[in-house]
């Protein structure tokens, strides 16, 4: 569903890029640390990260390799690395990072916990692990009205809507950090707004395959599309002409610190 980067970039990249900055400030990173950016995409948090930041290192990591080439060739220098990279075997031995996020990646991984597992294993004692995902049930106004509009049309649509995924909802995100034994959990709401030029600009990049509802899209007739387009067109615009269009979302965010001996018992993983 998420592969090809410069699909990722019309579709969620712009949104990512607001989001940083908050996920970024909620965090924080001290002068000389060493940061890992987990789940990478495209590189928009390692940039903000390289230019905005004293951390001595900071290492992206995905599981797309034409993500990780686009950061590579967007972001790297001496500074910033990049890696393809499976969230649940990290190949960092432990303690490496002094601070660990993950931006809007571990409610599309299976078991996160094992994801939590490595995040932790990897980050020193008593530093920080921190994530993002997007508040699906309604705080995505973008995605609620699409999902909205597709299940309308065909109700087996609703078994697909990212409403249904895991970490998405209030305190889930939390709850996970506490489970697997981070100290000083703290969760708060992020919200942000991105202006769309017109319809167009906010309809195209559904046409690119990425994410579910991208997805979801590829696999329509003409018809089907046609029809869901003029759905969610009225659903933005109602009767009105085409016009610039303002949407907001809002994300949840999660930080933690890893204990002593949390994470770091011998061995490669503490799986």
């Amino acid at each position: 569903m998420f592969s090809k980067a410069d699909g990722y970039e019309r579709f969620m990249g712009r949104w990512s890029r607001l989001l940083a900055p908050q996920f970024l400030s909620f965090v924080g990173v001290a002068p000389g640390e060493m940061v890992l950016d987990l789940g990478c995409g495209t590189g928009a948090l390692a940039a903000l990260l390289r230019d905005t930041t004293q951390a001595e290192c900071i290492v992206g990591v995905d599981q797309a390799p034409d993500y990780v080439g686009y950061a590579r060739q967007k972001v790297g220098d001496t500074r910033t690395r990049f890696a393809v990279g499976d969230a649940r075997d990290l190949s960092f031995p432990e303690a490496t990072f002094d601070k660990v996020f993950s931006s809007l990646l571990l409610n599309f991984v299976s078991q996160p916990s094992l994801a939590v597992r490595e995040m932790v294993r990897v980050t020193k004692p008593s530093g920080v692990i921190a994530a993002a995902v997007w508040d699906y049930s309604d705080g995505m106004e973008l995605l609620r009205a699409f999902w909205d509009e597709a299940v309308a049309l065909n109700p087996a649509a609703e078994a697909l809507d990212e409403a249904r995924m895991q970490l998405c909802r209030r305190g889930e995100l939390a709850s996970l950090w506490r489970q697997e034994g981070l100290n000083e959990v703290c969760d708060d709401q992020l919200s942000i707004s991105l202006e769309f030029s017109n319809f167009s600009d906010v309809w195209a990049p559904f046409l690119l395959g990425q994410g579910p509802a991208g997805a979801y899209v590829a696999g329509l007739r003409s018809d089907a599309k046609a029809a869901l387009e003029s759905r969610l067109r009225r659903r933005l615009l109602g009767a009105g002409p085409d016009k610039p269009l303002t949407l907001r979302a809002k994300a949840w965010v999660v930080k933690g610190s890893v204990g002593f001996m949390v994470g770091h018992r011998g061995g490669r993983s503490a799986r």
